[in-house]
């Protein structure tokens, strides 16, 4: 999705290249009828700062891009309308995010990161702020299947705990923009310590997806879209894949027996 790689690097970008990426994400339609040559006029720019862009989201020439941005365009769009009523709005936009990742989901990663984690020690959580709670709620999948999982949100607890994993630990961090420094730190500390790190997040080119051993990536929202309003939808829909396909390779019958018969005496009887 050519829209959405745009906005996964906006926030690597130069503020000329960040001038072509608005024109681009604001105007797709009339983008793709322009040369490169008109497509820097009309948005300030140089031909080599869209060039530059263009190589930026792995396209080798402009005419590469153009063609896939056509493609997308001639797709059926699922735009969230601002106009319409909150409810239907924010259906919209979860339906988009879900779809999007969807369509440009890598199986083949996601059975070898179920893989990884099946075959882990140990298995830590990183995330801070509004990231937290789903990095909470992997861990607390993960502990439901039987494996030894942690989620830390304390820089210092995570560094700690980082500097002490093996090469038969897995790392999970969670950043929806992938430019939190205590993340990406947290991360690189384990990576040195031999764990294998994997990133959930929408910040293509970011700092985390560069330390990473593995990314999966999320939607990333519009650059002018106020972060508090950003959804975590995304990144807990991408757990879940993995979670499922981790159900699917154990025979967990027995388990949930025995977890549920403790769990019952916590309930009130009905």
């Amino acid at each position: 999705m050519v829209i959405n790689k745009i906005k996964g690097i906006y926030k690597s970008l130069t503020k000329t290249e960040k001038k072509a990426a608005d024109y681009i994400i604001q105007r797709p339609d009339d983008a793709i009828h322009y040369s490169i040559t008109e497509l820097g006029n009309w948005s300030g720019v140089s031909e080599t700062t869209i060039y530059r862009l263009v190589k930026k989201i792995g396209y080798e020439g402009y005419q590469e891009f153009k063609i896939d941005l056509v493609k997308e365009l001639s797709s059926p769009s699922m735009e969230v309308n601002q106009d319409k009523d909150i409810f239907e709005s924010y259906h919209s936009k979860v339906s988009l995010i879900i779809d999007t990742i969807n369509r440009n989901l890598d199986k083949n990663l996601i059975e070898e990161i179920a893989n990884r984690i099946d075959n882990s020690n140990k298995i830590i959580i990183l995330a801070v702020g509004r990231s937290y709670p789903v990095a909470l709620d992997i861990s607390l999948k993960l502990n439901s299947l039987g494996y030894i999982a942690n989620a830390f949100s304390d820089p210092h607890m995570q560094v700690i705990v980082g500097a002490n994993l093996s090469s038969k630990d897995t790392v999970i961090a969670v950043s929806h923009s992938g430019f939190i420094r205590d993340v990406f730190k947290s991360t690189e500390v384990a990576k040195n310590a031999g764990a294998y790190t994997i990133a959930i997040t929408s910040g293509v080119r970011s700092p985390l997806s560069s330390v990473a051993d593995k990314v999966l990536y999320t939607v990333a929202d519009a650059p002018n879209e106020n972060e508090f309003k950003e959804t975590r939808i995304g990144e807990m829909f991408i757990f879940d894949l993995i979670y499922n396909v981790l159900l699917k390779k154990r025979n967990l019958k027995q388990h949930f027996e025995n977890i549920n018969k403790v769990i019952k005496i916590k309930k009130f009887d009905k």
